[in-house]
């Protein structure tokens, strides 16, 4: 029965399973050539060490290498680069050391890949050097390789130095050098070579585009963005999960959710990845509801199943919305079978308890986590500090310095969040005081502004004033007024007006500034400055962005928004009003009631004391 496959066939048979990595049925390949006696042939050794190789398990190919009677170049030749491309680079030179024949293109090729995976300069020149010794440097196989290793290993010049000698230059060359330079945080000179290569004929891939979208983060971008997204729809690729991914990764930076939303339904095929990056996507806009709603038709709708990543981001929409319904229903699903098992999923689900106001379930299901990393303890610090559990944030901050947990950035802006909302005003100096000088993290905007809100609402004004003189971003507009609305509380009109000046030379654009100047002068009956500060706002032609209010109803999110009478049941809503209004002013008009109001008012504010004493 074996006889009648000949070495050719099995050849032939190997090959397709090293393309598709079939391992199974190779070693069943490999066993039909062991019993034909035709597996010492060198072609079909070969094969199957090719095979392997491709297959990932380079344990079993590295055997069949050591007891092949006769090897020859492509022998070596596979086994190299399935060590390279198996991300085990110092075999894959160990072996290069031993060769006794001339390496060919594909071995240099992945001798040098290898040398960029390890960042081995200099090994990765001798190599150049031999390549060059022997004529093959200049071939796009070895070329390619070659500016890809120069780049990683942050040598730009050497890598254009090859870019000039290339007399095969393709769209793998110029992918090579734009990934380089936008590795090197030099993202012109990546774009400029993207638009040398459109000048040259060659047709962009995926990954031309990969990082060139990647990089796609300030407002000046994302003119540059649309452009490259009009060329995916030429090219045909915006529609892939791939390209389409990247686009809706994009767009997201610059919370334009529409363009999101738009980008996914066009994505053909849509993979896991792609689900995950929409939900997170509309999480980062803001648009959480729709998040939710793009979850929901993942697990109805489509046959993908979801994984890790995929509860963590809709978990992130439920922390938004702070719906603890369905948080809880992605819980309990979680549980049932057995998925919460991830810390990054564990962490996302403390959030959202956190988030939500049940601080109690966030802090139950963070102690019983079998693993916790920084996040972890970042973000149950956190919740209690979001919750006025100031004491018990600093308690959980100690324990996480015992365990050997180094704190971080994340970490202190949690302490004095926590510090201003309990009002521990020289708990909260300490830790910003000890963050440079103890743990050699330098306070940033966020933690400044932290502090000095947390100053000024004890009333220290001038010693916040200290603190913003000591850093090049003390005068951010977000701290200014900061301070500003604290000189307002504590009736520092001097100071105040002073911190106003300074604030509006900065052209805000929000209104508060002027706001908050208009009722400092007020406190203090100064209302020529009072109409001022109001005519500077109507000449400014900023407008308060109205506020809203989001809300769930049978499992649908309705917003409303103050002045916008658009929503297509508003007369039930006005008639519903009407009702309510006309029934609070006549029980307000009965004694009995407001007595009754007065209990309930006690009774709710001792249930609010017993649950923070024992919480």
């Amino acid at each position: 029965m074996f006889l009648q496959y000949g070495p050719e066939t099995i050849g032939a048979l190997l090959h397709q399973c090293s393309k598709l990595k079939a391992f199974r049925q190779g070693c069943s390949l490999h066993a039909v050539a062991s019993k034909t006696g035709i597996s010492s042939d060198v072609i079909v050794s070969n094969h199957l060490l090719n095979m392997y190789a491709k297959s990932g398990n380079t344990g079993y190919a590295r055997q069949l290498f050591d007891e092949m009677a006769e090897r020859n170049l492509v022998s070596w030749s596979a086994m190299i680069s399935g060590y390279d491309q198996a991300g085990e680079p110092l075999l894959a030179l160990d072996l290069f050391s031993q060769m006794q024949f001339v390496p060919n293109e594909y071995i240099f090729a992945s001798a040098i890949s290898a040398c960029a995976r390890l960042l081995a300069l200099g090994q990765g020149q001798q190599i150049h050097a031999q390549s060059l010794k022997f004529g093959y440097a200049s071939i796009s196989f070895v070329s390619n390789s070659l500016i890809s290793m120069y780049m990683k290993c942050g040598q730009c010049s050497n890598a254009l130095s090859v870019y000039d000698g290339d007399a095969e230059l393709n769209s793998v060359t110029y992918n090579a050098l734009i990934t380089g330079f936008l590795d090197n945080q030099q993202s012109e000179k990546g774009f400029e070579v993207f638009r040398l290569m459109l000048r040259q004929g060659l047709v962009p891939d995926r990954f031309t585009f990969a990082g060139l979208l990647g990089i796609c983060t300030s407002l000046e971008d994302l003119e540059r963005g649309s452009a490259m997204h009009c060329q995916t729809i030429k090219l045909n690729l915006h529609s892939t999960p791939f390209i389409g991914n990247l686009i809706i990764t994009m767009y997201s930076k610059f919370n334009l959710a529409e363009e999101v939303q738009k980008v996914f339904r066009l994505i053909n095929d849509k993979d896991v990845i792609s689900w995950n990056t929409f939900i997170a996507a509309c999480s980062h806009c803001s648009h959480h509801e729709r998040g939710l709603t793009a979850f929901k038709e993942m697990l109805v709708e489509s046959c993908m199943r979801p994984d890790d990543y995929t509860f963590a981001s809709a978990l992130a929409t439920c922390s938004g919305l702070a719906s603890i319904h369905h948080g809880k229903q992605i819980h309990g699903h979680l549980m049932r079978h057995g998925l919460n098992q991830d810390v990054g999923v564990g962490n996302a689900i403390v959030n959202m308890y956190a988030k939500c106001g049940s601080i109690g379930y966030a802090y139950n299901v963070f102690y019983k986590m079998s693993h916790h990393n920084l996040v972890s303890w970042n973000t149950i610090i956190a919740g209690f500090g979001n919750h006025g559990l100031g004491r018990s944030a600093l308690e959980l901050f100690e324990q996480m310095k015992a365990k050997g947990v180094m704190p971080d950035s994340v970490t202190f802006l949690g302490l004095l969040t926590a510090c201003n909302h309990a009002g521990l005003v020289d708990e909260g100096q300490f830790y910003f005081n000890s963050m440079e000088s103890v743990h050699g993290i330098t306070p940033d905007i966020e933690h400044l502004s932290c502090l000095i809100d947390l100053l000024g609402r004890a009333g220290r004004l001038y010693e916040a004033e200290d603190y913003m003189k000591r850093f090049p971003f003390g005068y951010d507009v977000v701290i200014l007024g900061s301070l500003l609305s604290a000189c307002r509380v504590h009736g520092d009109v001097v100071m105040g007006e002073r911190l106003a000046r300074q604030l509006l030379k900065l052209h805000p654009i929000t209104t508060s500034p002027y706001v908050l100047l208009s009722n400092l002068y007020a406190s203090d009956d100064i209302w020529d400055g009072v109409a001022e500060a109001r005519n500077m706002l109507k000449v400014s032609g900023l407008k308060k962005e109205p506020g809203h209010s989001l809300i769930e109803v049978s499992g649908v999110f309705e917003k409303f928004t103050i002045g916008d009478f658009s929503h297509s049941r508003i007369e039930e809503i006005k008639a519903i009003l009407n009702i309510l209004s006309w029934v609070v002013v006549e029980d307000y008009l009965n004694p009995l009631f407001l007595l009754d109001l007065d209990f309930r008012i006690l009774q709710a504010d001792y249930k609010a004391s017993s649950c923070i004493y024992n919480g």
